[in-house]
């Protein structure tokens, strides 16, 4: 069950049995770094394609994020980190977002897994989910298969292509 208390900042997200749990990431350097490389490994090789690596921008975006929002490291036992998420329950939605996994744990149902874990939390919840992501990515069949639409499009942070943000949600 969702933990919550009297503030997101509280949340914890419950575990996904057999074996997968997610810490929230702390602000802690370590914390922040592991988050920034989870992106990488998973977005890097999509983001060099289009734009270019530029390292200071790439950061600078992450710690924006990762301020803005609660990140959960996917954790296996044994302590295998698989990749990050972010989960923020808010007062008429859920906003999930920042799903990376490292691509050696892509492909195997462990993403399908954690999203459908995750909208079984807001469901319990009774919000809707909203997210968006780079409509180059891959992942938009992951969540257009578990349901979500459309709902716009927009620019990126950077820009660049200005229709390359897309906006989706999911209603119970």
């Amino acid at each position: 069950m969702l933990a919550l208390g009297s503030y997101a900042g509280d949340m914890r997200l419950p575990a996904l049995p057999p074996d997968l749990t997610f810490p929230r990431l702390g602000d802690r350097r370590q914390d922040i770094d592991f988050a920034f490389e989870a992106k990488r490994a998973a977005m890097g090789p999509h983001i060099v394609r289009r734009w270019g690596w530029d390292e200071a921008f790439q950061r600078d975006l992450h710690a924006r994020r990762f301020a803005e929002k609660p990140f959960f490291e996917i954790r296996r036992a044994a302590g295998l980190r698989l990749g990050t998420m972010s989960f923020q329950v808010l007062a008429d939605h859920v906003r999930f977002g920042e799903f990376y996994l490292f691509p050696e744990y892509q492909g195997r149902g462990t993403g399908t897994a954690i999203l459908a874990h995750c909208l079984r939390v807001a469901d319990g919840l009774n919000l809707p989910v909203r997210l968006e992501y780079l409509h180059w990515n891959p992942v938009g069949s992951l969540y257009r298969r578990h349901g979500f639409d459309i709902v716009g499009r927009g620019p990126p942070d950077h820009g660049l292509d200005p229709h390359t943000r897309v906006h989706m949600v999911k209603s119970f």
